[in-house]
């Protein structure tokens, strides 16, 4: 008996022992073997949260600074609100961050700099900036790079490169509603006639992002005043306060009702103010520094892809190569509406489209309308119609697009000036 005894245990222990073996073979031991898994490389082969205690380095390039009140100082407001969601995590988040940097050379400085600095993760905040972003990447595979509102990360065959966006027509087309709200209420009052409902419109760049915005914008106010029109003037860059200010006045001089933008600066907001005009901003709330004018602004919640990231690279997960997220998500946001000046049922029109948007019976893009537009690299314009009943799908990732907004026509109603 005592022979049988002793052969079970010599065989369990074998059998232990192959079985510890085998377990040790399957482990693995390269946590990057995923083409697309970046930041600290775990054991853990279903790692599901991040690690508490962790701190992360990170740089992020800003073609502004936070004194701009638009473009840059949102990205500041993501860094400290990520920052904040981050420690209630366990994890503190050391950044480095770079202003005041162009559309060249100087941004492929930067992010060696970043890099050589110790940073895990570097992001690039301007649409100019990512082709100089691309320059540096291939040097540094351990750093994580990513393209705020560019598309072409994600084809440079580049593990660490990445691409993100949001679905900011959404923000801009409840934008446009609110503004399309006010200019119904001088029509009905009598301040205008119907024939003199003209919106301005100070573009940067006549790039699918800024018509894509305008568009929507625009589509916003036409779905409550049918007959306006809107005039869009391009200053030829993304943050050129003067250059803003003096677009803003010509079309207040034309006779504009109403200004908006999608440009970095609050000038386009003080001239309307100036001139008794109303005005609907982009990335801040304007409505302090043009109280009598700026009804509203939309703009992006960068914290909520940072956050992704971050949780990402801290879980030894892949980051996605081309992100995007709307309003549903919060990535995409209206600032509070300025109810001393706004419409009289205002903010329960925009309650009810919010709700259409995320449901899915409203559509930015929904026809009737015609536009015509020339393609990135296209030698020829093109027309696209849409019929009653159909519609545009901006940013269809699913669809085989890119999450950078790719809308290029101009429709009717709008003129577009350089």
């Amino acid at each position: 008996m005592k022979r049988i005894l002793a052969l079970v245990l010599a065989l369990a222990m074998i059998a232990a022992l192959f079985v510890g073996c085998a377990k040790e073979e399957k482990e693995p031991t390269d946590a990057g073997n995923n083409s697309q898994t970046s930041g600290p490389q775990s054991s853990d082969p279903e790692p599901t949260e991040p690690v508490a205690g962790k701190t992360l380095k990170v740089g992020m390039v800003c073609i502004g600074d936070e004194n701009d009140q638009g473009y840059t100082y949102n990205f500041y407001r993501a860094k400290d609100s990520v920052t904040e969601k981050m420690a209630a995590k366990g994890v503190t988040l050391e950044w480095e961050v770079i202003t005041n940097i162009g559309e060249d050379d100087s941004c492929t400085d930067a992010c060696i700099e970043l890099a050589e600095g110790g940073c895990e993760v570097v992001i690039c905040n301007s649409y100019g900036h990512e082709p100089f972003m691309l320059k540096a990447a291939p040097d540094y595979p351990d750093v994580q790079f990513i393209g705020c509102t560019n598309l072409n990360s994600q084809f440079a065959g580049l593990d660490n490169c990445h691409n993100a966006f949001a679905d900011i027509y959404e923000g801009r087309y409840v934008a446009g509603v609110v503004a399309g709200m006010k200019i119904k209420e001088l029509i009905d009052n009598g301040t205008i006639a119907p024939e003199q409902a003209k919106i301005g419109y100070v573009g940067a760049f006549p790039f699918a992002e800024v018509i894509s915005g305008f568009t929507s914008f625009y589509l916003g106010a036409r779905s409550i005043v049918p007959e306006v029109t809107m005039t869009v003037k391009y200053v030829s860059s993304w943050s050129d306060a003067t250059a803003e200010g003096n677009a803003a006045q010509a079309l207040c001089d034309e006779g504009c009702v109403l200004i908006s933008q999608h440009s970095d600066n609050t000038t386009p907001a003080t001239v309307a103010e100036a001139n008794g005009v109303f005005h609907v901003g982009y990335n801040n709330d304007m409505s302090g520094v043009a109280p009598k004018a700026s009804l509203i602004s939309s703009r992006i919640d960068w914290s909520v892809y940072f956050e992704y990231v971050f949780d990402c690279l801290l879980a030894g997960e892949p980051i996605s190569r081309d992100w995007t997220a709307g309003m549903a998500e919060g990535a995409v946001v209206v600032t509070e509406l300025n109810s001393a000046i706004a419409a009289p049922g205002t903010q329960e029109k925009m309650d009810e489209v919010i709700a259409g948007l995320a449901d899915g019976s409203i559509n930015v893009f929904a026809g009737p309308w015609v536009g015509t537009g020339t393609a990135y690299g296209a030698d020829a314009p093109d027309t696209l119609e849409m019929k009653e009943g159909e519609f545009f799908k901006e940013s269809d990732v699913e669809g085989g697009k890119t999450s950078a907004p790719y809308f290029y026509w101009i429709i009717e109603g709008i003129t577009s000036e350089n």
